[in-house]
């Protein structure tokens, strides 16, 4: 999403890698694969000042994210971890066992590509606003 949003800066894709497992592990927490993308939607709607652009910025970012959640548990029936995986990531035994058994993988890969899709959907709309409608 950073070069969607004209960010050109490789150092963004670092910003939510503590993300994981629900904000290092503590997986009653959002999803990272969510927390994420709010993150990328901030980035996409900043504006430098604190005027009257600034302000309907702030509330593109939140109508959007709203959004982005409710669809989220609406597909998934959760947005923390532990509610996604059903496993306690804080038990190396169990995290050892969803490893092994691809649960990451299977699960994981499939909010993270609904979030990039939810995303991109969003900057096509933006940039196309009578596809909004």
């Amino acid at each position: 999403m950073w070069e969607a949003y004209g960010l050109k800066n490789q150092d963004l894709l670092w910003a939510s890698q503590a993300f994981q497992g629900g904000i290092a592990g503590q997986q009653s927490a959002t999803c990272g694969a969510v927390a994420s993308a709010a993150v990328c939607l901030g980035l996409r709607h900043r504006y430098p000042s604190s005027g009257e652009k600034a302000e309907k910025e702030r509330q593109a970012v939140y109508k959007e994210a709203k959004k982005l959640v409710g669809d989220f548990i609406e597909k998934y029936g959760a947005v923390t971890c532990i509610g996604l995986l059903g496993i306690d990531l804080s038990d190396e035994e169990a995290r050892k066992k969803a490893r092994d058994e691809g649960l990451f993988e299977r699960k994981c890969q499939q909010y993270l590509l609904f979030v990039i899709d939810k995303l991109y959907g969003l900057e096509e709309r933006r940039r196309s606003p009578e596809k909004a409608g």
